[in-house]
């Protein structure tokens, strides 16, 4: 029988949002400055108000509310009636040396035999619904977003929007878990006072049908714009009026939105928030790794889906475990623990390892705090830190490594395939 599989996205203007975008701003540089600092940040947003709070391990120094005031400006809060602007808000700084209780379990005389930061468990995930090895639900959701901000940022299709969003898309599947149809598609944008009310409400959801969608539309292959259809259910706006948003409508915290950030509900979770986090921290780290397992093992045909969980303790440098689930869709002729075994022999899943492997000592963190840090396009960039100052550095990183498809000729070698 068929059933319905949702997920969720939000803007890079919701408020969590926000605080991940500060925090990881503040990792990227550390990084650039320092590529061996120890970093857990966290941020706190509301009304006129940023607070920064963690532990930091660095030989660079930060103007932290400058840093913050530039990630505010970017996403878009640069206007008074917001209630929350980038050069007029307040910010707090608690931040202070990490404790060596922590630092002594990670820094080893040989880097090869550095402890993980932390114990816990961490999972990747991989379909091949899309092209993108994501759960198509969840990378609608994103898509959405993505292009709601465009539109805003043009100010000419719409010229009344304000920065924080969130969309939900529901997808009908079949059987045998191919998509179907798109049941259901929700936006909530934040937007501009307005007096008449029932006119306005009534153009915000004819340009998100008529204007937003189809722009989404047309980026995708066309199996997948059959899935859009006159039988969708919108709910624009569905509360009515979302003139209050941002930081000022919600209080906004790092590390909140942790399904957005990953797979939107399907595969698993540990737990552990990525955003204001060094590599050290496996959090982090190994649900980067894991992913990229996932990923590398679903495109060499190993299996249609795969989630692989890896876990630590804090201080030791060998993973405690590694399982997989491959739903039973594995093409191989071995079972799931067996398949585990071989990951293992693959992938070295020491945090130092992970490190260097997927390049993660880098400053390539901020590009990751807003639309998932899964799925995302692998790609070299220059990054500019205190641009026109005189400690200004430019950096050359290449992002989101953990999707790169390197590993797919020795998994087809490892499983004979």
């Amino acid at each position: 029988m068929p059933y319905l599989f949702t997920s969720e996205s939000v803007s890079e203007g919701h408020p969590d949002k926000v605080a991940d975008q500060v925090s990881d701003a503040l990792i990227d540089n550390f990084l650039a400055y320092d590529s061996k600092s120890k970093v857990a940040c966290e941020t706190l947003v509301t009304t006129g108000q940023v607070v920064l709070a963690g532990e930091v391990k660095s030989e660079a120094y930060l103007d932290v509310q400058d840093i913050a005031r530039d990630v505010i400006r970017k996403i878009g809060y640069t206007k008074s009636e917001y209630m929350f602007e980038a050069n007029s808000c307040g910010i707090l700084s608690a931040i202070h040396e990490q404790s060596p209780d922590i630092n002594q379990g990670v820094d080893r005389t040989s880097p090869e035999e550095q402890g993980a930061g932390d114990q816990g468990m961490m999972f990747g995930y991989a379909t091949k619904e899309t092209e993108n090895y994501m759960p198509l639900a969840l990378d609608l959701a994103h898509k959405l977003l993505i292009e709601l901000a465009a539109v805003r940022r043009e100010n000419k299709e719409i010229t009344y929007l304000r920065p924080d969003a969130k969309s939900q898309v529901t997808i009908e599947y079949s059987d045998d878990n191919t998509p179907i149809r798109i049941d259901t598609i929700v936006i909530s944008t934040q937007h501009d006072d307005f007096d008449q009310d029932e006119t306005m409400l009534a153009k915000i959801k004819s340009d998100m049908i008529n204007i937003l969608i189809p722009r989404v539309k047309a980026q995708l292959k066309p199996e997948l714009q059959a899935l859009f259809n006159d039988q969708i259910t919108y709910h624009i706006n569905p509360t009515g009026k979302f003139v209050i948003g941002g930081p000022h409508g919600d209080t906004g915290l790092t590390g909140r939105k942790i399904i957005v950030d990953t797979y939107g509900g399907k595969g698993a979770h540990g737990g552990g928030a990525f955003s204001g986090k060094d590599p050290s921290k496996v959090d982090r780290s190994a649900a980067y790794a894991t992913r990229h397992i996932a990923k590398n093992l679903v495109a060499a045909g190993v299996a249609d889906e795969i989630l692989v969980q890896v876990s630590y303790a804090i201080g030791v440098a060998k993973p405690c475990g590694v399982f997989v689930n491959t739903y039973g869709t594995s093409k191989v002729n071995m079972n799931d623990g067996a398949i585990a075994r071989k990951i293992e022999e693959i992938f070295d899943l020491r945090p130092y390892a992970i490190e260097q492997r997927l390049k993660l000592r880098n400053p390539i963190y901020s590009e990751t705090a807003a639309y998932g840090h899964m799925g995302r396009e692998n790609q070299v960039v220059t990054k500019v830190f205190n641009a026109g100052k005189k400690n200004e550095k430019k950096v050359e990183v290449e992002l989101f490594t953990w999707e790169k498809l390197d590993y797919v000729d020795k998994v087809k070698a490892a499983f004979g395939l």
